[in-house]
């Protein structure tokens, strides 16, 4: 017999006088009738005991079809290839994160990338397949604008960066007409009443800066929320909080590692300026 495990950030948790509740992965509690089954024999199921009454299978059937318990859980990015790249500790985190949730992952070099994006060939191994760049530090111009067709091929495109304290995670593009790193340059550009200077500072006239504001804590928070919109690309969920997570652009605060998120849309293609005879 295949042992039923509880699913990952489930737990069951004994009531005095009440019985047993199961606390889903989203914090609420739910109460459990048992039935003529012990609560006792439920807990020892799901930790490693064998068969039991009909009653008790029928409990472990309704708990593995809630999605609360299953006999192999599975790792939601298994037969998904994530290409990381990026700087560290950020990227090395994040691989060894998307592994651990079941991708095939590599670390491919930025000259990787050109041939993908033209084509869509070379980084998708026959399964689906996710680009994700993490800089600690702004993003140099141009350096994603071949990243930025990856979603036209049918590859999904994730990146972070560093502005200070402050990092920002875009939103995943899976497709053609999904928010890419250049519509968010110019989303951000439209929002500030400081754009001129927003752009030189992105342009480079700045100074060093200090470096390694972020820290342990910080990088880990950040590896969570890019795994968190990886799982989300890869199980098909659209919205995860507030705000679609192909319309999502978030802001973390390194120094209280607070997380605001803000909704962006691409922007439309300009219509070609004509010579002679445009109307006016």
């Amino acid at each position: 017999m295949t042992v039923s495990r509880l699913a990952p950030g489930v737990e069951l948790v004994a009531v005095p006088g009440q019985g047993l509740a199961v606390r889903t992965q989203d914090g609420e509690f739910l109460r459990v009738d048992t039935g003529q089954v012990a609560a006792e024999e439920l807990v020892a199921r799901f930790e490693g005991g064998r068969a039991g009454s009909p009653e008790l299978d029928e409990l472990v059937t309704a708990f593995e079809d809630a999605g609360y318990a299953g006999e192999r859980i599975a790792r939601p990015l298994t037969g998904r290839a994530v290409h990381v790249l990026g700087d560290e500790p950020l990227a090395g985190a994040l691989a060894r994160r998307a592994a651990a949730e079941g991708a095939e992952v590599t670390r491919p070099g930025a000259d990787e990338l050109t041939a993908p994006a033209e084509a869509g060939a070379g980084l998708a191994h026959g399964m689906p397949a996710a680009v994700v760049w993490c800089l600690d530090r702004p993003v140099p111009e141009g350096l994603w604008d071949a990243a930025d067709r990856l979603p036209a091929q049918g590859i999904g495109w994730l990146r972070c960066h560093r502005e200070g304290f402050q990092a920002w995670i875009e939103p995943l593009a899976a497709e053609a007409g999904d928010v890419t790193s250049a519509h968010v340059r110019l989303r951000r550009l439209a929002a500030s009443p400081a754009h001129r200077e927003l752009a030189a500072y992105w342009a480079g006239h700045r100074t060093a800066g200090t470096p390694g504001c972020g820290t342990e804590a910080s990088a880990a928070l950040i590896v969570e929320l890019l795994t968190a919109d990886l799982i989300a690309w890869a199980t098909g969920q659209h919205t995860t909080g507030r705000l679609p997570v192909r319309r999502r652009l978030r802001r973390v605060d390194l120094r209280d590692l607070t997380v605001s998120e803000h909704p962006v849309l691409p922007v439309p293609a300009v219509a070609p300026v004509h010579g002679r005879g445009a109307p006016r």
